[in-house]
Formats: structure tokens, sequence, C-alpha cells
């Protein structure tokens, strides 16, 4: 393997393990917030230890995903100054914002909230939580502003005297079309997330025998979470898809493995081949129409093929080979809609169990939803390679090659040492984290300090 090949490998393995946490984050501070505020404002003990419980399981995922960001963050120096000396005066802006900013504000807040029980006032402490949700969001905001600028990049302007790109508008990378439905769509899937953590914990104590009275509340939060932010994930994701197919059609083309323009276009369930050196696949359970309506909001909608976006790219940057990895494009999209559509048939049924007072009883489904606190994670993990691997050969659409990227000053000895240290260092977060999430995630809910009340039953 080239550089370049163990540099975008090593990139892809501390993304895809950073972003494993930070979901969770996002999604479990929100629902945790809500929990607190009914606490506060019904005094009923049983939401004060739910808040306190899956409290815990925040701070261990937010101790490690702080741990996989700076591991991450390493690499714009080592393995990308390439990138980092030719677009730094644009990618630095939103990363500094985050790092002043969002992740000052939930940090800080998150140790007021740990260390502030039985100190500050009720209604102080419970403002605390809800910064620590507002600050997960913007970090993520910043984020997703700086990644959506690399995949369209807006609002910079290039300087004659060295020719690279300086931001002359920060106010467009907030207004970028992408940015716009990528960071709602990451915001949805954070809370799809952080609703399917927090309905396996339930489903495993309430397998268990816990205290129905206790587990069941959570559980139907949960639920109640998961569905319509599900619905709405798929939404906005298929506006995303529009948008992309307007700015990067390269990468929507490879999703559907569609070799030649279409019009109207049909959506393969699934095929056999399409990849490159294989132009003619076998697909099967092809629906009509389905795919210019994803791809252009139109029901006779055009979608571009690989080989005329390629024709226009070659006349537009000069020769090359601009088709990214059909296999990955193809595949990753179908596994986050599929799984989503598997999790949705959960979240459900779960509902419909809620509905008829059936929740706890149900042993199946308590075990099905335990199991399906896998999915989410597959989703967030196909979705990225969806939009990561979409984009090759740019690092940033347009304006600069990945392979133009890497550190010049760096052979293939340094990336294959680092990568095994970050495998050894992950390997050891994943074991410490597992244990610890496993550990707190299966112990009963403790009684808050001052509860002199015991836990009400709960029926629905």
């Amino acid at each position: 393997m080239s550089q370049l090949d163990l540099a975008r490998l090593q990139f892809a393995m501390t993304s895809i393990y950073h972003f494993l946490f930070v979901p969770v984050t996002i999604g479990l501070a929100f629902l945790i917030a809500l929990l607190q505020t009914v606490w506060y404002r019904t005094g009923r003990p049983d939401y004060l230890r739910l808040t306190r419980f899956f409290g815990t399981l925040l701070v261990i995922n937010v101790a490690v995903g702080v741990v996989t960001g700076l591991v991450q963050e390493f690499q714009f120096g080592m393995d990308w100054s390439g990138y980092s000396r030719t677009v730094g005066d644009v990618f630095g802006a939103p990363l500094a914002m985050e790092g002043l900013a969002a992740f000052f504000l939930e940090s800080t807040f998150l140790g007021l909230w740990i260390f502030g029980w039985d100190k500050l006032p009720k209604r102080v402490h419970l403002a605390t939580v809800w910064a620590v949700a507002v600050g997960s969001a913007l970090s993520a905001a910043f984020i997703m502003a700086a990644n959506s600028w690399m995949q369209h990049p807006v609002g910079y302007t290039i300087d004659p005297s060295t020719g690279r790109p300086q931001l002359s508008d920060v106010w467009a990378l907030f207004t970028n079309p992408v940015f716009l439905r990528g960071y709602l769509h990451a915001l949805l899937a954070s809370l799809v997330t952080g609703a399917m953590v927090m309905l396996a914990v339930s489903a495993w104590q309430l397998r268990k025998g816990a205290d129905p009275g206790l587990f069941r509340p959570s559980a139907r939060l949960a639920l109640v979470a998961l569905t319509p932010a599900l619905l709405f994930a798929m939404l906005v994701g298929s506006e995303l898809g529009v948008t992309e197919g307007k700015y990067q059609p390269m990468k929507i083309a490879a999703a559907e493995a569609q070799w030649d323009t279409c019009q109207p276009c049909a959506f393969s369930v699934f095929q056999i081949g399409g990849g490159k050196n294989d132009e003619d696949p076998t697909k099967f359970i092809a629906i009509p129409h389905l795919l210019s309506l994803l791809a252009t909001n139109s029901w006779n909608g055009q979608v571009l093929g690989l080989n005329t976006v390629q024709s226009q790219y070659e006349q537009e940057y000069g020769p090359g080979d601009y088709v990214p990895n059909v296999f990955i494009q193809y595949w990753s999209m179908r596994v986050m809609a599929y799984l989503a559509t598997l999790a949705l048939l959960v979240g459900l049924w779960g509902l419909w169990l809620l509905r008829r007072g059936r929740l706890g009883s149900s042993r199946l489904f308590l075990r099905v939803a335990q199991w399906a606190v896998l999915l989410p994670f597959l989703m967030n993990t196909a979705g990225w390679l969806l939009t990561e691997s979409g984009r090759q050969p740019w690092i940033v659409q347009g304006m600069q090659l990945t392979r133009n990227a890497v550190s010049p000053s760096v052979d293939t000895t340094d990336v294959v040492i680092s990568i095994l240290v970050f495998f050894l260092l992950y390997a050891a977060l994943a074991a410490v984290a597992g244990v610890l999430l496993a550990r707190y995630a299966r112990k009963e809910a403790a009684v808050a300090p001052n509860e002199d009340q015991p836990v009400p039953a709960v029926t629905y």
C-alpha cells in the first residue's frame, strides 16, 4: 500500500472509531436533560434516579470520545500537512470555533453538572445539563460546517499571492446547503443513537427483573424519541441526497452504480456487480422511478451516470480517474437505508406494545431491543463511508485531490507505525469503555441522596 492508501486507512480508522461516541453524546445528553426536566417539574424520585443512572453512562462516553477526538486532530498535521497548508485558512476557522466555544461550553457545564448535585440550586443545575446538550450540538455544528465546506466549498476567495483559498464570508459556511441538511441529518441520527442506547439499557434492566416502575419511563421516552427521529432522519437524508446530486453528481451515481445517464431511473434493491470494469450489473427488484424521486425529487428526473460525470470532470479538471469506489458507495447507502427501516420497525413494535401495556412483559421485544442497539452504529458508519468515500478522489470537491494533501515528509513506515500505535490505543480504550459501560449499564440504579420517598409504581 502507498503512503496515500495508508494515510486514508488511518484517517478512516480513527474517524469511524471517534464517530461511535459522538452521536451517543449528543443524543443521550438531550434525553438526560429531558429526564431531569421531568424530575424538576414533578419531583418524582424515579426520574432523578434515571437521570443519575444514564448520566453515568454519558460521562464515560464523553471521556472516551474526547481522547479519540484528540487523536483524530493530530492527523491533520501528521498525515495531511498538504491539506492543512492549502486550505487551513478556511478549514481552521470552524475548528477553532468548535474548540474555543462549543467544546469549552460542553466540558465546563458537564463538570458543573457532575459536581453540582446538592450544591447548585435545582434550576441552575438543570440549566447546566441543558448547556451540555446545547454545547454538544454546537460542537457538531462547527465540525459539520468544516466538513460541508469540503463537500461544497463556499465563502472563500483565492489569495493571488499564494494561490490558496481564504475565508471571506464566515456566514456562508453556515448557510451552505450541504451543511443545513447534513447537520440536521446528523442531529437526528444522534437522537436515534441516544434513544437506541437508552432503550437497550432499559430493556436489559427490565429483562433481568429490575423495578419496572423505574425503567419503563426511560424505555417509553426512548421509543417516543426514536420513531419520529428516524422518520425525520430518513426524510432529511433524502433531501440531502438531492442536494448532493446537484453539487456532487458522481457520489449519487456511484451510490446506485449507475454508469449511464438515465431518465427516469429505477432503484435496485439488490444487485451483483456494477463496480469498475463491470458496467452491466445484474439488478434484482428494480423499483421504477424511485431513484429519480430520491435523487431529484421528480418522478421522471434525470440522474447523470458515472461515465457522463467522468467526461465532464475530465473536461473541467483534466485527465484522471474521478470515479470513487462504487462497491462502497452502493452498499453503504443500502446498509444505511435498510437498517434504518429495520430500526423503525423495532420502534413501531415498541410503541404498539407500550400502547397495549405490554412493554415490560414482552420478553421477545426486550431481547430484540437489546441487540437493536447495534443498528444506529452500523447506520452511522455506513453514512460516514457514503459521504467521505463518495467524494474521492477529491479531499475538497473540485479544489484539491486527496493525493496532493498528504504530508511529503512522512513515509510509509511512519504511517504504519502510527497505525499500529493508534490501533493498540483504541483497543485499550475499547476494552476500558466496554467494561465500564457494561458494568454501569447493568448496575441497579442507585437511590439518590435525600430521597426519602419510595419509587412509585408506574403502569402503562
